[in-house]
């Protein structure tokens, strides 16, 4: 393996890093002023083996464990998946524009959504939120669909045809959408503040309910950085070293778009991450999935998490929807990009 291609160090040093200072931040900013200094050593004081006074008054304590700390973790976890899945995808597809919600996730993490709030399934169940489970399904019934469509005579398509699939269950998925809200106008505020992203918890429950997913989807990712590598190089020469590209790309597909449908269950739809993220390292970092793809679940993390920190303090005390944030970000980066691709 050629040592430009490892992920090295200084870089994974540089990830982490910026996952510890973006959590940190976060943790330490809000509407009630504590100084990152207590932060740090309330936050250090948890950690095993360690005693250490943060001279924070039980409220603060609260504070931070009970209010901040869950929303931080959920938007690191949430910004990996998204990241990654983007990398992943990107890599599958080999163009730098490709993102999660290329076969129709966000379509279909919105229709469940909205169906679950006009239904009011929440008054009907009671004791969970059914926004995120029917969110979830519907995502993966999109991705699904889209795979399906894309079949031919018992084998998946091209990459052109599954993105073509893709569009195409969007599009349906956006229409019944429309069509029921269109029926239920009394909810468009609701289904519009889920549309536009948020990371509100109530406290560890969203965290518990994402942790699985993201820690099997980013093993299942990382784990395919070296047959990322080889499909860059085309399908030809990866049948000649061994790789059946096809299967590769189904479960490649198949671990990114779970990883991005748990990804938006949680948080809605937040746009622009799994554009931005990786091809901002791949610019920085090279083209080698061995380096792009865990930085990206790393950078993606820290990203999403500061992007919230935005969200809370540009009108503070009102909040903004963090995809804004995110859109303001990566819109012209993604004109960029595109500006790039048209010119080359």
């Amino acid at each position: 393996m050629p040592s430009g291609s490892r992920l090295g160090a200084p870089w994974l040093l540089a990830g982490v890093g910026a996952v510890l200072l973006a959590g940190v931040v976060g943790v330490a900013t809000g509407p009630v002023s504590i100084p990152i200094g207590q932060v740090v050593r309330e936050l250090l004081d948890r950690l095993p083996l360690i005693s250490m006074d943060s001279s924070l008054s039980a409220t603060e304590q609260a504070i931070v464990w009970d209010i901040r700390a869950p929303r931080v973790v959920l938007g690191l976890l949430v910004g990996a998946l998204l990241a990654g899945s983007g990398a992943a995808y990107q890599g599958v597809f080999r163009n730098p524009l490709a993102d999660p919600y290329l076969l129709g996730i966000a379509a279909g993490a919105g229709l469940g959504a909205t169906i679950a709030i006009v239904t009011e399934l929440r008054e009907v169940i009671g004791f969970i939120d059914p926004v995120p489970f029917a969110a979830f399904a519907g995502a993966l019934l999109a991705v699904t669909a889209a795979g399906t469509l894309s079949v031919r005579r018992g084998r998946i398509g091209s990459p052109a045809t599954l993105i073509l699939a893709g569009v195409a269950v969007a599009n349906f998925f956006t229409a019944i959408q429309t069509f029921v809200q269109q029926q239920n106008a009394e909810t468009l505020q609701q289904v519009f503040a889920w549309i536009l992203g948020r990371l509100s918890t109530a406290g560890w429950g969203e965290v518990r309910l994402l942790l699985p997913y993201a820690v099997i989807c980013s093993i299942g990712m990382l784990l395919s950085v070296g047959a990322l590598d080889v499909l860059a190089v085309g399908d030809e020469e990866a049948s000649t070293l061994g790789l059946n590209p096809r299967a590769t790309r189904r479960i490649v597909l198949v671990v990114a778009s779970l990883a991005a449908a748990a990804a938006v269950a949680v948080s809605g739809l937040i746009g622009f991450v799994g554009l931005v993220v990786p091809h901002a390292v791949r610019m920085v970092a090279g083209a080698s999935h061995r380096r792009v793809l865990p930085l990206s679940l790393l950078f993606g993390a820290a990203f999403l998490a500061l992007a919230d920190v935005a969200a809370r303090t540009v009108q503070a005390p009102a909040e903004l929807p963090i995809g804004v944030i995110t859109a303001f970000i990566g819109a012209p980066f993604f004109l960029i990009i595109l500006r790039r691709q048209l010119t080359s």
